[in-house]
């Protein structure tokens, strides 16, 4: 026998679900006026947040029937959205990724879904906005608890104060660890500056990774020239280095900027640095040039790496 207590809770779970679903337009039979379902956009979304993947990682990550999945990615193609090779270490996997189609499809989705998002928020007062994300984060932390041991911590874009924290932090661990002064501070404050004055959503972007609500890292992604953007700022909190948090705001840059339509990521760093070299190196960048500078009280060796899509 079901408690009254508890089935009144069941019934208030439903109530939200069944009013989210209509606000978001979930009900509709294409999801965000495309031809595709809530899920077939989810399985978009996974492919294009993933430099490869197989059916078999997509149906753990996903929670779903392995069938139901395979006829989605049929479909998609027929379609000539994904695209499938055999794994170099193992000729048995079939590895997945989106074609430059698919990524053409995907962007224009994602775009409406900014779109819809962003009348949503319009919607209510802007002092409402902090609000209603920290309910969602609540909601997010209650029932993902265990996903979230298993990446423990977030990505999201920036937020009234993040820009501070950024200079704030980049000012007193580049001091601590290489011994740079004021000026580097001053460079990304101008930076940081610029990014807000001349803010692109389409073409730019910033994360800030989160650990137990906490600002633990952070890049941006902007716009160098049409076909060109630009990594920079890449920072990891010391407490944080360890849990993949850098490579996986390079390739949040990385993806991003393919369905920008952007056709190189360049960047400029220090010999120095020798983590974020790393980091560049196995994401496929390229060195390109290097020049001597004295630069924040030290004689450094700036250099330019490149990677082409």
């Amino acid at each position: 026998m079901v408690e009254p207590d508890f089935a009144w809770r069941v019934e208030a779970v439903r109530h939200f679900n069944r009013f989210y679903t209509q606000h978001i337009g979930v009900l509709h039979e294409g999801l965000l006026r495309s031809p595709y379902s809530l899920t077939e956009v989810r399985v978009l979304y996974e492919l294009a947040h993933r430099d490869e993947s197989t059916a078999v990682e997509m149906c753990r990550d996903l929670g779903l029937d392995a069938g139901y999945l395979s006829r989605i990615l049929r479909d998609f193609g027929r379609k000539g959205l994904i695209e499938k090779r055999p794994s170099k270490s193992d000729g048995r996997r079939r590895l997945l990724r989106l074609t430059k189609k698919g990524q053409k499809e995907f962007a224009a989705i994602n775009a409406r879904q900014d779109e819809e998002v962003g009348a949503i928020l319009k919607s209510l007062p802007a002092e409402h906005h902090a609000r209603l994300i920290e309910s969602m984060r609540t909601i997010q932390g209650l029932l993902g608890q265990q996903p979230e041991q298993r990446v423990p911590y977030i990505l999201r874009t920036h937020q009234p104060g993040d820009m501070g924290w950024i200079v704030h932090r980049h000012g007193v661990l580049y001091s601590k660890e290489y011994g740079w002064d004021e000026h580097f501070e001053a460079l990304v404050a101008r930076i940081v500056a610029d990014f807000i004055k001349n803010y692109d959503p389409k073409r730019e972007r910033c994360w800030i990774a989160e650990r137990g609500g906490e600002i633990v890292g952070s890049v941006f992604l902007v716009e160098k020239s049409k076909m060109v953007g630009q990594l920079r700022l890449l920072l990891v909190e010391p407490k944080a280095r360890g849990l993949g948090i850098g490579k996986r705001l390079v390739e949040e840059c990385i993806r991003f900027a393919r369905q920008a339509g952007y056709r190189k990521i360049m960047l400029w760093t220090n010999n120095v640095l020798k983590a974020a070299r790393h980091i560049y190196e196995q994401a496929g960048f390229r060195l390109v040039k290097e020049e001597a500078h004295h630069s924040f009280g030290h004689d450094l060796v700036g250099q330019n790496w490149e990677l082409t899509f």
